[in-house]
């Protein structure tokens, strides 16, 4: 295993503790201008959601209506009733984002999507990347706020749906992700540094309970302090 990631993984909670788990839930409270932007807003504002740890699969309930939930995976997304009946579904969700930009509204099938692969990339990262078909690679530190981090870059198989191809994550000197770099291709690439803080240990597993997102700028620095495009906040944390 890359030397990085074998200590990054650890600060985290190790691995051996991780795979004892099938499932992580949390209550999410969201904002940011994303949401208005692609024509949800007030969609994930308070929510739950629940991502597998072996498999790509998330579910996020009360969704859109308090009726209905989604059933996501990486070839295909729905929205189902409380009975379990499929409302709509879509196969291949990821083709139909083709020629998007950040201005172009999703369907809600699109916002299941979009939400689905993003929880399951978080709440798996750093743990994921010693998978079969994950590449590593360790890049030049990176200076920021008087803080000195390593950096991993982390190119995710084809077949894992996720924001894009290759993403960078920024680790501290205790091991912990503070900063994830990425495209999201979805939205004709738009540039994304993504802040994680206010870390808590759950279950013997570090959960930050905090995250910003800012467009990243040509100079690898964030635009910063507006506009926020998407912030999250965690509480009622579990391990299943």
């Amino acid at each position: 295993m890359n030397d990085l990631l074998e200590f990054t993984i650890n600060a985290h909670g190790g691995l051996e503790n991780f795979n004892k788990f099938e499932t992580v839930t949390a209550r999410l409270i969201c904002d940011g201008v994303l949401w208005s932007m692609v024509g949800h807003p007030g969609s994930v504002d308070d929510i739950y959601v629940t991502s597998h740890t072996n498999k790509q699969f998330t579910s996020h309930s009360p969704f859109l209506n308090k009726d209905w939930h989604t059933a996501f995976t990486s070839r295909h997304v729905a929205i189902k009733n409380s009975k379990g009946e499929v409302v709509e579904e879509l196969s291949n969700p990821r083709d139909s984002f083709a020629g998007y930009t950040t201005e172009t509204p999703w369907s809600q099938l699109q916002l299941a999507y979009f939400t689905g692969y993003a929880m399951w990339t978080y709440f798996n990262a750093p743990f994921n990347f010693g998978d079969a078909g994950y590449k590593l690679k360790e890049l030049e530190p990176w200076e920021e706020n008087g803080e000195v981090f390593r950096r991993l870059q982390v190119i995710f198989p084809e077949q894992v749906a996720t924001h894009s191809p290759v993403q960078t994550f920024y680790i501290d000197k205790d091991g912990l992700i503070k900063r994830h770099d990425y495209n999201v291709d979805i939205a004709g690439g738009a540039t994304a540094a993504h802040y994680l803080s206010n870390y808590i240990n759950v279950q013997g597993i570090k959960i930050a309970t905090k995250r910003e997102v800012y467009v990243r700028l040509e100079d690898n620095t964030p635009l910063f302090p507006e506009p926020l495009l998407v912030s999250i906040d965690l509480s009622e944390i579990s391990f299943k």
